[in-house]
């Protein structure tokens, strides 16, 4: 029973990502200059309730596609992980020198998704926009999941991540928590940070 428990430690190193969660609240304010990204294409972008559904679904999301790594190919575990801790570090780093927000819209009529659309904007300030985190980690997992070396291994899976990565950053433009710069900076970021990570693993022959 020890060594089943002790195969899973690894799985500890999730805890890096509340700990590094940490800045987030630190730096969610309007204290300082606050950029405003909006464009006149996010203006005609309609604000749609239902989309609170896969921007919810993101917090355990992605926990259960690291965890579900894990047990099916170790090294993609690792290297998502780290280039998942790395991208948040240089959100925070963007955050703390530029920050911006997105105006919100009016709930409107009272109802079940409206109620959970108010208690996200009640719990998350509308800072801490650029690049969006939202997008970032999502896109991450459509990176992990498409690489050569991983995506015969996760041929059902493949299909899942894709749908609700896409499903998580669309619904950030829809329930006005993010703008098209703050959608494509995440993307970026992703692919910089994954490639990069890779790369490095390989190199120093840790990680394939």
């Amino acid at each position: 029973m020890n060594r089943k428990l002790s195969a899973y430690i690894p799985l500890l190193w999730l805890l890096a990502i509340p700990v590094l969660n940490i800045c987030y609240g630190l730096l969610n304010h309007g204290n300082t200059i606050v950029h405003d990204l909006s464009t006149d294409l996010d203006q005609e972008i309609p604000f749609i309730p239902a989309f609170i559904i896969p921007y919810v679904i993101w917090y355990p999301y992605i926990f259960t596609v690291l965890v579900l790594f894990f047990r099916k190919q170790r090294n993609v575990y690792y290297r998502t992980l780290l280039s998942l801790c790395a991208g948040l570090v240089i959100c925070y780093m963007v955050y703390a020198v530029y920050q911006t927000t997105v105006p919100r819209p009016e709930i409107g009529e009272p109802g079940l998704l409206t109620a959970l659309v108010q208690l996200v904007y009640q719990t998350d300030a509308p800072f801490n926009c650029f690049p969006s985190i939202h997008v970032f980690t999502s896109y991450l997992m459509i990176k992990a999941v498409s690489d050569p070396d991983s995506q015969h291994r996760f041929p059902y899976l493949r299909t899942i991540v894709l749908i609700l990565s896409w499903a998580i950053i669309i619904s950030t433009l829809f329930v006005k928590q993010h703008v098209f710069m703050d959608v494509a900076a995440g993307i970026v970021v992703a692919e910089l940070v994954y490639n990069l990570i890779r790369k490095w693993l390989s190199y120093l022959n840790i990680v394939p």
